[in-house]
């Protein structure tokens, strides 16, 4: 006659003895064997605890209508200069040449958000004047409020040169964010929120554009114009302004921060049960062995299972 299984069901077996025994001692071992050494390997594996992280977000940028402008007007240290600050531009006399501007930003996504700036500027000259170089300063109000909220006044910088006069300066480049340090995961972050300029100031040494700029790079968080290509243009007809034309846009930026207490627990954990898994599986086997073939000796008793009807 043929047999066929019908059912089946594991038997439990219970292994006791006293405390003080070989058994006892060796599941000690095992219990520390299992459960340190995961952590060990978790935290040597350069991944356990999780100090900086990024996230992805397209700051909220208004152009703040703050212009600086110094064009060299000679390769002997002539020039012509103008900006939005009153007591700087009483401090130029006939250097002074005030341009025509207009502005123009742009959301072109339709997102609620701004993305991109476009900036002309004519600065009117003599005939007997031609420009060399420019240096354009250019301040922003940028925001992120993702994590920590970051309110704070920025600025772009441009500057270039020629050896040859110019009649036009085209500028397109990305409005990029700099870190030094990672930002906290959350709070309010507004101690860069001041003008980068002081425009109240009287002092001459208030709109040097190396006091400026250094001052501006001591911070942690700083914005920087990103041009890799700028259009120098020659060849300007007599009684023509000087133009430049710039295209900043505001891109989505990656912003480093300091994860928080739960999201390093939960990374951890992550790391620390990936380990664990591997070290329960192998002791588990070797216990089972041990006990099964009585390698050290304790009393088995099998757990009967109570059916009810």
């Amino acid at each position: 006659m043929a047999f066929y299984e019908v059912y089946s069901h594991p038997a439990s077996i219970r292994y006791k003895t006293s405390v003080c025994t070989k058994a006892t001692l060796f599941l000690g071992i095992v219990l520390c064997l299992t459960y340190i050494p995961p952590l060990l390997v978790a935290y040597r594996s350069q991944g356990f605890w999780v100090k900086r992280s990024t996230y992805e977000e397209q700051p909220v940028v208004r152009f703040q209508y703050q212009v600086l402008i110094i064009a060299a007007t000679s390769t002997s240290g002539d020039y012509v200069a103008w900006s939005t600050f009153p007591n700087f531009n009483n401090m130029q006399g006939t250097n002074l040449r005030i341009p025509s501007i207009s502005v123009r930003e742009e959301d072109q996504n339709q997102d609620g958000k701004l993305d991109r700036l476009k900036f002309r500027l004519d600065l009117p000259l003599r005939s007997d004047e031609q420009v060399y170089s420019i240096q354009l300063l250019l301040t922003f109000s940028y925001q992120l409020f993702r994590m920590s909220t970051v309110v704070m006044q920025t600025l772009a910088f441009v500057q270039h040169s020629s050896s040859v006069p110019g009649s036009q300066l085209f500028i397109s480049g990305d409005l990029r964010l700099q870190q030094r340090t990672p930002l906290p995961h959350r709070g309010l972050h507004t101690v860069y929120n001041v003008s980068v300029i002081d425009g109240t100031s009287p002092f001459a040494s208030a709109y040097d554009l190396a006091n400026i700029i250094g001052s501006y790079q001591d911070r942690n968080l700083t914005t920087f114009l990103s041009c890799p290509s700028p259009v120098w243009t020659v060849g300007r007809a007599a009684g023509t302004p000087f133009q430049i034309n710039a295209e900043v846009r505001y891109p989505v930026e990656v912003v480093s921060y300091r994860p928080g207490f739960w999201e390093m627990i939960k990374f951890a954990w992550i790391q620390y049960v990936s380990v664990l898994l591997i070290f329960l599986w192998v002791f588990n086997r070797i216990q089972t062995f041990v006990f099964q073939n009585q390698v050290l000796p304790t009393v088995p008793i099998p757990l009967l299972k109570q059916h009810h009807f």
